[in-house]
C-alpha cells in the first residue's frame, strides 16, 4: 500500500500541530498510509455531494476537498474494494453535514424541524428505497447511502447496521434535548452517549464489508477484539474532543468531554485539556496491548478449514484498518477545514455550512 501523497514524520512535519496536540506515538509508531483509489474518491464524493444537494456548487467548489472527509475514510478502510470505500466515503460525508444541520437546528431553534427529520432517517432504515426521492436532500441522500451499504454482505449485517444507526439518531435526540436545555451530561454519562453519537459500532460494522466477509458473533464479541475495536474509536472520538475544543466553546456545545470534566468535576480550563490529553494518550496504550491479544485470537481461528483461513484472514485485516483509524484521525484533524475555527469569520458559524438549504430562509 503506498505511502499517503503528504505522509509526515516527526521530522518533517506537513502541518503545524500544536503541541498541546500533538501526539509523537502517533507520528512514529503509527504509519500513515492511503488508499491507492483516493483520487477518484475525492472527485466522486465532490460530485455526490453536488448530485445530491447535500452541498451547494459554490460551498462544494470552496470548501469540500479542504475538508477532507474523503481523506479520513481513505486513510482507514485500506484494503476495500472501490465500491465499498466510495460507498463508506458518500455516506461518511453525508454524515458530517447531518452533523451540521443538527447543530444548526439547535442554534436557530427548530425542534420541529428537527423531530421530523428524526423519524423520516429512522424510516430510511427499515425502507431506503422509498426515500430515494425525498424532497429533503439529507432524507434521500441518507436513503442512497443506505441502500448501497446494505448490498454488500446480507440481511444480518443490514439488520445489525440498522440497529446500530437506530441507536445513533436517538442519541443524537439527546444530544438535542440537553442541548435546547443547556443540560451538561455527567462524564460517565457524557462517555456513553459519546459512543453513541461517535457513531462507534458504525464505523466498526464498515471494516466487514471492506474485508469482503461478515465475522462472526463469536469473533465480534470476542473480549479482546471487542475491546481493540472500542478503543480504535474512543481514542477518535476522545482525540476530536480535544481538538474541537475551542469550536465547540465557542458554539455553545455542551457535549464534549472537557466542560463535562469543568462542569462536574470542577477541573479548570488547563486542568481539562490535560486530563483529556492523558486518557488519549492512555488508549493509545492501551490499543497496543489490546491489538497484540487481538491478533494472536484472530490467527487462531485458522484451523485449516477455508471457512477458518476466511475468518481469520478478516479479522486481521478489521484489526490493521483499527490501527490504520489512529493515524487518520489525528491527521484528519490537523488538515481539515472543520476544525480551523481561528480562521472562520464568526467562530460559531462554519463557513462551509449552507445555511439556505439547511432551512434558514
Amino acid at each position: 500500500m503506498p505511502a499517503f501523497p503528504y505522509s509526515t514524520s516527526p521530522a518533517t512535519p506537513a502541518v503545524a500541530i500544536p503541541p498541546s496536540l500533538a501526539l509523537p506515538v502517533i507520528e512514529a509508531a503509527f504509519p500513515r498510509q492511503l488508499h491507492p483509489y483516493w483520487p477518484r474518491l475525492q472527485e466522486n464524493t465532490r460530485s455526490w455531494l453536488l448530485e445530491k444537494r447535500l452541498m451547494s456548487a459554490d460551498k462544494v467548489e470552496e470548501y469540500a476537498d479542504g475538508l477532507c472527509y474523503t481523506d479520513l475514510m481513505a486513510g482507514y478502510y485500506l484494503g476495500a474494494p472501490d465500491d465499498v470505500l466510495q460507498a463508506i466515503a458518500d455516506f461518511s460525508a453525508w454524515f458530517f453535514v447531518w452533523d451540521d444541520r443538527h447543530d444548526r437546528d439547535i442554534v436557530h431553534g427548530r425542534p420541529a424541524a428537527w423531530r421530523h427529520l428524526k423519524n423520516r432517517l429512522h424510516s430510511v432504515l427499515d425502507a431506503p428505497g422509498l426515500y430515494l426521492y425525498h424532497r429533503d436532500p439529507l432524507v434521500a441522500g441518507f436513503a442512497d447511502s443506505v441502500l448501497r451499504l446494505y448490498s454488500f454482505l446480507g440481511r444480518r449485517w443490514n439488520a445489525r447496521f440498522a440497529r446500530h444507526f437506530h441507536g445513533v439518531i436517538k442519541a443524537y435526540d439527546r444530544e438535542f434535548h440537553n442541548r435546547a436545555n443547556g443540560i451538561v451530561p455527567k462524564v460517565e454519562e457524557y462517555l456513553e452517549l459519546r459512543r453513541l453519537t461517535f457513531a462507534h459500532w458504525i464505523w466498526t460494522d464498515l471494516l466487514e464489508p471492506c474485508a469482503g466477509i461478515e465475522l462472526s458473533t463469536a469473533v465480534r464479541k470476542n473480549p479482546a477484539f471487542h475491546r481493540a475495536a472500542l478503543l480504535s474509536q474512543e481514542f477518535a472520538a476522545w482525540y476530536n474532543d480535544l481538538c474541537s475544543f475551542p469550536k465547540e466553546i465557542a458554539g455553545d456545545e455542551v457535549h464534549n468531554l472537557g466542560i463535562s470534566l469543568i462542569r462536574h468535576e470542577r477541573l479548570t480550563l488547563e486542568e481539562a485539556i490535560a486530563e483529556l490529553r492523558k486518557r488519549v494518550e492512555d488508549v493509545v496504550l492501551e490499543f497496543v496491548a489490546a491489538e497484540q491479544e487481538a491478533r494472536r485470537f484472530a490467527e487462531s481461528l485458522d484451523d485449516g478449514s477455508v471457512r477458518g483461513r476466511e475468518m481469520s484472514s478478516a479479522a486481521i485485516a478489521c484489526l490493521g484498518n483499527m490501527r490504520n483509524w489512529f493515524s487518520s484521525v489525528y491527521w484528519f484533524h490537523h488538515e481539515s477545514g472543520r476544525y480551523m475555527v481561528d480562521n472562520w469569520d464568526d467562530r460559531s458559524t462554519p463557513p462551509y455550512v449552507n445555511n439556505e438549504a439547511a432551512g434558514e430562509k
